[in-house]
């Protein structure tokens, strides 16, 4: 039943405008980009950002020995992505042997997840639609997926303890912990705002009666320590450590952008009817907490409470450190669906079982028509692309592009060293790419399109100069035997 969800969620998100951000936005290249440059055997040499995508670029290489191409390969690795938040869910409902209906509650859960992500239908990576986020290989899905894993890391320890005398099992809960936040903070930092602070702070409350939940805070945070010191002999392919984006004395255009997001999600289509469902989601974690805590079950109340804990401080510190990103606030929509998990636990037991018949039955359906859809996205012809692709290759020369117009067609190249990543004076842009691409030294034509800035060339040198061949919403300008020289690095 997962995999049928997260097929129908791919399917919706790729059948929508949405589906720009999976398969053409610039920043979703970066993990295919890596990929073909390892499969060509290419020196590694990057420029990224504070977030290194080590999961996302591990689950694609594997992905792409399937030879689905690169459409196929990204939309696959969509529907694993959501199938990888299921397997976060069912640990987080606990074991079947401590735990009401844990199926059920992972179920509800994600299908609900996969409302609210076919509810989102912007093309912009800037809108407040933060659940169909989970689909692209770019925007954290490892870490979301680690989030709620570490959620339900602690749940099982603190459920575990009063069948356990020793401190084995704390031990080996501790370290798991301890663990899942350094991998995750090695990768994505944001790991310790989401899930290092506000789950302390949770594990904190628990630790006053029961002072084995200090062990795991610990283990979080030294754990998300030793995240950071791992990160320290790969500061040369961190171009950005993220630190330009922070600036507390913004806090009030801070509130001002989120509001603006907000008023605009709740205009879109849909957008109120999401934003309700997952104010009633966070609402109902929070009364989950307290019916919890008072029936002493406590791991199952660590569950709920985060699916409140989570979005408030992730929120509220968001906009005290002055950031202007909405996928940032990730958690917003991820985190109360936590709310559902624990949800079986409150009910009485024949409702959870006639829920997931009920659910059984829809998702066959739902698997059926998810289908053919999410082949037709992924397999729709694009020809202004491949008739840059198809020029590019067949000219056996050098281009460049700027960073939005040449993002896509580089991805698709056979060799993605063919087209470089430059700015309109020509400089080398080293974001998100290889810095080896600019060996190359110089370009003998530019690839641009609406959205290109005008080049600055080298004196003597115009536009005018170079044939033009149309390709659409591309054009190529050919400069000949002319090269253009590669300008200093800039990121």
């Amino acid at each position: 039943m997962g995999a049928a969800i997260a097929i129908a969620v791919v399917a919706a998100v790729a059948s929508s405008p949405r589906s720009e951000l999976v398969f053409r936005d610039g920043d979703s290249m970066v993990t295919t980009l890596v990929v073909h440059s390892l499969a060509i055997g290419q020196p590694q040499d990057w420029a990224m950002s504070s977030v290194l995508f080590l999961p996302e670029i591990a689950a694609l290489w594997l992905l792409s020995l399937l030879g689905l191409g690169v459409d196929g390969t990204l939309a696959l690795a969509g529907a694993v992505n959501v199938l990888a938040l299921y397997g976060a869910l069912r640990v987080a409902a606990g074991s079947a042997a401590r735990a009401r209906a844990p199926i059920s509650g992972a179920l509800l859960a994600l299908a609900a997840f996969g409302l609210l992500a076919a509810s989102e239908w912007s093309p912009s990576r800037d809108a407040l639609e933060l659940a169909s986020l989970l689909v692209t290989t770019t925007y954290y899905s490892a870490t979301v997926v680690a989030v709620v894993v570490a959620v339900g890391l602690a749940r099982r320890a603190l459920d575990r303890a009063g069948a356990s005398r020793g401190t084995r099992q704390w031990a080996v809960a501790s370290v798991g912990l301890g663990l899942v936040a350094a991998a995750s903070v090695l990768t994505n930092p944001l790991f310790a705002a989401w899930a290092t602070v506000p789950l302390s702070i949770v594990l904190a409350v628990v630790g006053v009666r029961r002072r084995r939940a200090w062990w795991l805070a610990g283990a979080l945070v030294a754990g998300s320590v030793a995240g950071f010191v791992a990160r320290l002999p790969l500061a040369h392919l961190i171009a950005n450590t993220g630190a330009g984006y922070v600036d507390p004395t913004q806090w009030a255009a801070s509130l001002e952008y989120y509001g603006a997001l907000l008023a605009e999600r709740w205009a879109a289509p849909w957008g109120a009817a999401s934003l309700l469902a997952v104010t009633l989601l966070w609402a109902w974690s929070l009364v989950a907490t307290v019916l919890l805590a008072r029936r002493a079950k406590v791991g199952a109340a660590v569950v709920a409470a985060c699916g409140w804990v989570l979005p408030l401080v992730v929120t509220l510190g968001a906009i005290a450190l002055g950031t202007h990103a909405a996928r940032y606030l990730q958690p917003t929509v991820f985190a109360p669906l936590l709310g559902l998990v624990v949800l079986p636990s409150l009910l009485p037991a024949r409702i959870p079982a006639a829920t997931a018949s009920a659910a059984t039955l829809a998702l066959v359906v739902a698997l059926g028509l998810g289908i053919p859809p999410l082949i037709a996205a992924s397999t729709a012809p694009d020809r202004d692309l491949d008739c840059v692709v198809q020029w590019a290759e067949g000219s056996g020369r050098v281009g460049g592009g700027q960073f939005w117009t040449v993002r896509l067609p580089k991805t698709h190249l056979s060799d993605p060293r063919g087209l470089v990543q430059l700015d309109h004076q020509l400089r080398g842009y080293a974001w998100l790419v290889n810095r080896d691409d600019f060996a190359v030294g110089g370009v003998s034509f530019l690839v641009t399109d609406a959205q290109s800035p005008a080049f600055e060339l080298p004196a003597g040198v115009t536009m005018t100069d170079a044939a033009t061949i149309d390709c659409g919403r591309y054009t190529i300008h050919d400069f000949g035997d002319r090269t253009l020289p590669i300008g200093p690095l800039r990121s």
